[in-house]
């Protein structure tokens, strides 16, 4: 399945719930009038685009229809690709061209952050996946200082000349102002330990909280400076149209897109392919290349394996080297050893024995001798005292 059919599946819910019924309610009029726009806008902010922006584009359609001289209502539908495709235009280009560049990965708890590093969130699998492009992990016991890890990280790319810094954030929720000044000490770390390099902060939302994206993007965009937004999870949504929402709002590029969790399913965001697919248009013709070139890209395309094949091969080799880890043999103490033991357990009761002793001269004030007048119960806790058993 080529990038371009794969967005397109991927914004099928979208296209089907914002666009199919541009479609539908467009046909249904004979005219261009103000009612056509009235429910063109209503669609629009159903499908999450935000009313100010679903204002903004009528607006602009308004315009050009006025422009163009335009009578038939279906050439409505190519004017607002049009217009979409031109909104969403900005810098989505990762700028990482210092040595290190650092890429913070931030967004609440369940977004997709750690699957949009590498596409398998488990750790055995990631520590695989670094093995195999020979990065290296910085990592730390839980609880720990997160800016720590981040200045460790620095500090380990700074001694071996690595190219590229990501750090994987915890989840935390926007309005929680104590995680949110942590993020704030993390992004002080780098700016003093890296002042000169590049750096890219960007937050991964879940397109299927819809609305609450534009609200998580405001406060993380105060609290971090975020460069950039990864949209994920848009195969599962109807509400992708917050991307626009987002992009116009609050003047945030979009820089990647996820629709799915396979190697392939992150895709750098393209304006002009993004409104295509949402429209269900056709993939862009593909300029011709010279007969060799298309014989070696067909040879390579046979020989590169299948994202199935790709993660069989790394569980085969998880499994194969858990297998092959030597069974810790087990140590038996020698002969002085268990007699040091025993020793130091003795001492040990003797130790115990004599402080339950000295509790009970000081609680009952009793001698270590049962007094004659002693009855029956104070003769059974003496007796117990003396064979050592616990008060």
């Amino acid at each position: 399945m080529g990038i371009f059919t794969r967005i397109k599946e991927g914004l099928r819910k979208t296209r089907d719930a914002i666009f199919g019924r541009i479609d539908a309610m467009l046909k249904s009029f004979t005219k261009i009038d103000d009612d056509l726009f009235e429910e063109l806008e209503e669609i629009l902010v159903m499908g999450d685009v935000g009313i100010n922006t679903s204002e903004k584009i009528c607006e602009e359609l308004k315009k050009r229809v006025k422009q163009q001289g335009i009578t038939d209502p279906q050439e409505i539908n190519r004017l607002l690709q049009e217009v979409i495709s031109e909104m969403l235009r900005g810098d989505h280009e990762l700028h990482v061209s210092t040595k290190p560049s650092v890429i913070l990965v931030i967004g609440v708890n369940g977004v997709g952050k750690t699957t949009t590093i590498v596409r398998a969130a488990a750790i055995d699998q990631l520590q695989i996946w670094a093995d195999r492009a020979g990065a290296d992990i910085i990592k730390q016991n839980e609880g720990s200082d997160p800016a720590a890890v981040v200045f460790d990280s620095i500090a380990s790319a700074k001694a071996r000349g690595s190219d590229i810094i990501i750090a994987d954030t915890a989840g935390r929720l926007h309005n929680k102002k104590n995680l949110m000044a942590e993020l704030e000490k993390i992004n002080r770390i780098i700016n003093r330990e890296l002042p000169d390099a590049d750096k890219e902060v960007l937050l991964v939302l879940d397109a299927t909280t819809g609305q609450n994206a534009v609200n998580q993007t405001k406060e993380f965009k105060t609290a971090a400076g975020i460069t950039g937004i990864v949209l994920t999870k848009l195969d599962g949504t109807a509400k992708g149209g917050v991307v626009l929402a987002i992009k116009e709002e609050l003047d945030v590029p979009v820089k990647y897109i996820g629709v799915g969790e396979q190697i392939d399913d992150l895709q750098p965001f393209e304006p002009d392919v993004f409104a295509r697919a949402l429209f269900g248009g056709e993939e862009p013709a593909v300029e011709e290349t010279d007969e060799a070139e298309q014989e070696v890209q067909t040879e390579e395309d046979e020989l590169r394996p299948s994202t199935a094949d790709i993660w069989a091969q790394i569980d085969a080799e998880a499994a194969a080297e858990k297998e092959n880890q030597p069974e810790e043999e087990e140590i038996k103490p020698t002969a002085e050893e268990l007699e040091k033991q025993k020793e130091a357990e003795r001492l040990e009761k003797e130790k115990r024995a004599e402080e339950r002793k000295n509790r009970a001269k000081s609680k009952y004030n009793w001698s270590t001798t049962p007094a004659a007048s002693s009855n029956a119960d104070d003769d059974d806790w003496f007796e117990s005292w003396k064979k050592g058993e616990e008060l």
